[in-house]
Formats: structure tokens, sequence, C-alpha cells
């Protein structure tokens, strides 16, 4: 059990079985009545955001969370297939628990994941990763426009804005926060 003195930015708690994070916090001690805590959390499973307030010295639960080294094996259609390093354990995650970062995932490549009760919640991906371009538009001779971009399909579907003069079969470093074309692979 956690009580409200150990809140801290990033922390993990779990509410009515649901994992969030605390992304702010706020010790209030108003003049008439107890001290609270005004928190803004964060699920762990949707995503969704929320505003809640706990009495101070009030307990919440700790969740079951676990990190551990997986490999990305392959997408099949509506998930994607991840094997434990250590227990050759597979586990399947829908697309809607990744959302766009699956479209970074390339065959082979080990990650760190969370898991929450048995349960793929999310995947540490690198800042950057290099992907091999499977499709776009042929760049013209004198197609030299300082900042000029096309799009690109890499090979694992995901469609990326590359400089002009990328080819298809090239290898393209592509940062995983904002989708960006950072250089060749």
């Amino acid at each position: 059990m956690l009580s409200t003195t150990d809140f801290r930015r990033g922390l993990k708690i779990e509410m009515d079985d649901t994992p969030y994070e605390i992304v702010e916090f706020l010790h209030v001690k108003p003049g008439k009545g107890g001290a609270f805590i005004r928190s803004k959390l964060k699920s762990m499973l949707t995503g969704a955001v929320f505003d809640h307030t706990f009495r101070s010295g009030e307990k919440v639960k700790k969740p079951d969370l676990e990190s551990r080294t997986m490999q990305y094996l392959y997408h099949d259609g509506t998930a994607h297939v991840f094997m434990d390093m250590s227990t050759y354990e597979q586990m399947e995650v829908p697309e809607e628990t990744l959302g766009d970062r699956g479209g970074f995932l390339k065959e082979g490549q080990e990650l760190k994941v969370l898991v929450y009760n048995g349960r793929i919640i999310d995947i540490d991906l690198p800042a950057g990763v290099v992907l091999e371009v499977r499709d776009t538009e042929p760049g013209m001779k004198g197609d030299t426009v300082s900042g000029a971009s096309k799009p690109a399909t890499l090979e694992s579907g995901l469609v990326v804005n590359v400089p002009l003069f990328i080819e298809v079969g090239e290898k393209v470093k592509i940062d995983t926060r904002s989708k960006e074309y950072l250089g060749r692979g």
C-alpha cells in the first residue's frame, strides 16, 4: 500500500482495479478542515486523464506492474505478437493498445514492455528506429528544393514524410516521438 505522502510525478497507483500514473499533484491545507491532495491521474489502460482528490494520509494500492524484455515477432492483422525472452511465452497485444506506436515495430526487435495482470499495457520504444522505405514517388533530377518532402511508406506500413532524394529500398531513421525523418539509416 502507498500513502498520499508517497505521491510524486510518475508514480503508478491502482484504484478500482485500474493502474494510473500520477501526472501532477498538489498538497492543499485549507484554513478549516483537513488537508487533501488534488491530483491529475492518467489511466495506463486507456490514456484518459482526469482529476481526483485524496484525503491526506489516504492509502492506495500499488499496481502489479512488471517490466520484461520481449521480442516483437509479427503483426497478424488485428494484434501484435511478442515473445517473452526468458519463458518463450507468446503474448498478443491488440492494435488499439499500441496505437500509432505499432508502426515503429520491426520483426525480431527486442523491447522492454510493461505487463499488468498478465497483459501487456505499454512498450518502451527507442528514441529512433531504422526502417526500410517500401514505397515512395521517385525523385526527379533537379529536385533539390531545401526542405521539400514527400510521403513514404515504410516496411512496417507507417507513412512518414521524407526528403525528395530518398528512394525505394533505402533505410531511413525515424524519430518515434514525432514521426520525423532524422536521416539515412
